[in-house]
C-alpha cells in the first residue's frame, strides 16, 4: 500500500475496486476560492482608494490652514503682507512651503493678491489668501481650487 500525506501525517490509501484515493482539491472548489478571494479584492480597492482621497484632502485643508494662519502673522508682526510665500519661509515662519497634495509640488499654489485699496500697506499690497490650483473636485462635491 501506498502512503499519502493529508493534513500533514501520512495515511494509507484506500483500494476499493482496484481504485486508489488520491487527496487532493477538485477544480469547481478551486473556482469557488478564487471567485470569493476576486470579489473581496473588487470590494477593497474602492475603499482603499477613497480612503487615500479622503487623507489628501486632510492635508490639503491642513496645509491650507497653516499657510493662511501664517500669511495674517506674518502681515500683523511685519505691517504689511508678504510678497511671496518664499518671504514667509526667508523670515522663519515656515520652514519650507508646505505642498499641495493634489498637485503634487509646493509651487503650484494659486495666490490671491490683496486689493491695493484694502491692503495694511497701501503702496505694496501682499498675498491676501492661498488656494490650490486642481481642478478636481473633492468628495464633499466642491472643487479643491475653491477651499
Amino acid at each position: 500500500m501506498e502512503l499519502l500525506i493529508r493534513n500533514g501525517k501520512p495515511q494509507v490509501a484506500a483500494r476499493r475496486r482496484g481504485e486508489i484515493s488520491i487527496a487532493g482539491f477538485t477544480l469547481i472548489e478551486l473556482l469557488i476560492v478564487m471567485s470569493i478571494i476576486v470579489i473581496l479584492i473588487s470590494v477593497a480597492i474602492p475603499l482603499y482608494q477613497k480612503s487615500i482621497l479622503r487623507t489628501r484632502e486632510t492635508v490639503l485643508h491642513n496645509n491650507l490652514m497653516v499657510l493662511r494662519t501664517v500669511i495674517d502673522e506674518y502681515t500683523y508682526d511685519k505691517q504689511k503682507a508678504p510678497q511671496a510665500l518664499q518671504d514667509l519661509v526667508q523670515e522663519g515662519y515656515l520652514r519650507e512651503v508646505p505642498q499641495d497634495p493634489m498637485t503634487g509640488n509646493n509651487t503650484s499654489w494659486r495666490i490671491v493678491m490683496e486689493d491695493a485699496n484694502q491692503s495694511v500697506s497701501q503702496t505694496e499690497p501682499g498675498i491676501f489668501d492661498v488656494h490650490s490650483i486642481s481642478d478636481k473636485i473633492g468628495l464633499d462635491g466642491t472643487r479643491y481650487s475653491d477651499w
